[in-house]
């Protein structure tokens, strides 16, 4: 059975393709809108590979700084710790 070419059947076709070629339009539109922001999240990503190597010089120098006065304050609460089991031994002979 043929199909009757009528004015209303080509309009139709006509408005078939065109909600076809916008849907497509769409689909495409959002796989770059995606594409996109995938590329825009791997530069971030890339750029936050850690501390430079001048960053981390200064961090080990001040690591170094710190662990060196809590080695000295060690020492002195040591030194008074001795001193004052001194005093008390001295004081109950």
């Amino acid at each position: 059975m043929a199909r009757k070419n009528t004015l209303t059947r080509f309009l139709e076709d006509i408005i078939d393709d065109s909600k076809d070629l916008i849907d497509d339009l769409i689909d495409r539109a959002k796989d770059v809108e995606d594409n996109a922001k995938d590329a825009v999240v791997d530069v971030v990503d890339d750029d936050e590979g850690g501390p430079s190597p001048a960053e981390l010089g200064k961090l080990q120098s001040a690591l170094a700084d710190l662990t060196a006065k809590v080695s000295e304050l060690a020492d002195i609460q040591a030194q008074q710790q001795s001193t004052s089991t001194r005093t008390k031994t001295a004081a109950s002979s």
